[in-house]
């Protein structure tokens, strides 16, 4: 009996400590509560619980108040325009940190963000503060501003 309760919460503790999607695990970071807001009323949950896999440039809580309150809520507001800046956040493909080069990179929204290297990494301006946030279908990059399609 006390071998089959040790193989029970074993088998538990596996299964708890399983990968999680690109939208769990930025959920429970529990700094990007305002990426989890735009990505529901964008209705991309699903799309990034997807296969993937992706790269995605998220940006934090902080990143997302640096945006005045109205441009914000109005961004939140306009689904089309919504879905287009959040797309711009996520590239196609694993990327990690040791990959990423300087140069454009096509991104799921249809443009392009421009990568720079030299004194820490930049995207389209915002700088990557974290990197390497391993999900079972990508990865994600912290990054300190919400970047917008051109």
């Amino acid at each position: 009996m006390k071998k089959l309760l040790i193989v029970t919460a074993l088998s538990v503790c596996a299964a708890a400590v399983q990968a999680k999607d690109i939208v769990d695990t930025a959920v429970a970071a529990g700094s990007f509560k305002t990426l989890a807001t735009a990505l529901t009323a964008a209705g991309l949950i699903d799309t990034l619980k997807g296969k993937g896999p992706f790269t995605v440039f998220a940006p934090t809580d902080a990143a997302f108040a640096k945006i005045p309150k109205a441009d914000l809520d109005a961004l939140l507001a306009d689904k089309t325009k919504l879905t287009a800046v959040l797309t711009y956040h996520v590239v196609p493909g694993k990327v990690m940190a040791k990959d990423v080069k300087a140069g454009k990179v096509k991104t799921v929204q249809g443009s392009e963000i421009t990568v720079a290297t030299a004194g820490g990494v930049m995207v389209d301006g915002a700088k990557v503060t974290k990197t390497d946030i391993a999900a079972d279908n990508g990865v994600i990059h912290v990054i300190d501003s919400v970047i917008m399609p051109k």
